[in-house]
């Protein structure tokens, strides 16, 4: 039994120690300021050099109304701002700008679609150490993609 109360006690101790060393690195973050909103995305846990496998797809956007024919895109761009003192990493879209659609024709009667529609994504390094901070407009959500490399390489061909 106390082998067992050994290893409850020594994982509780691991479990608390990251989730104080992320509620810290969390802090470093400012909130939202007006007519802004924060979001925080914890990435699942990889090990030392396992994270270089991995990149993460960040997507700004929200929920609206289009005719489900037509490629529908928000203005605006994702930007990444070094937070002072801290050696991290926010994200930032400051506003959303106009709505821009292929112009493709809806025939007549075509019922209207809720899609999410965002602005360019950005492609970034994982690190399951850190926390990933977006701030986005009122209204705004953030969604995310993690994409893993394939173990199989390819060999180029001189030519």
């Amino acid at each position: 039994m106390p082998g067992k109360l050994f290893l409850l006690t020594t994982l509780f101790s691991l479990l608390a120690t990251a989730a104080f060393a992320e509620d810290r690195n969390l802090k470093a973050f400012p909130p939202a300021g007006e007519g802004q909103t924060r979001f925080v995305i914890m990435l699942p846990h990889k090990e030392r050099g396992e994270d270089s496998n991995f990149q993460v797809e960040i997507f700004v956007g929200k929920e609206m109304l289009t005719d489900g024919v037509n490629l529908v895109h928000l203005g605006g761009t994702i930007e990444a701002k070094p937070l002072e003192g801290w050696g991290f990493t926010y994200y930032q879209v400051k506003k959303f700008g106009p709505v821009a659609s292929t112009l493709i024709g809806v025939p007549e009667g075509t019922p209207q679609v809720s899609k999410f529609v965002t602005v360019p994504s950005l492609i970034i390094p994982y690190n399951s150490r850190i926390p990933l901070v977006v701030y986005v407009p009122e209204g705004g959500e953030v969604r995310y993609r993690i994409w893993q490399a394939s173990e199989k390489t390819e060999q180029a061909h001189e030519g």
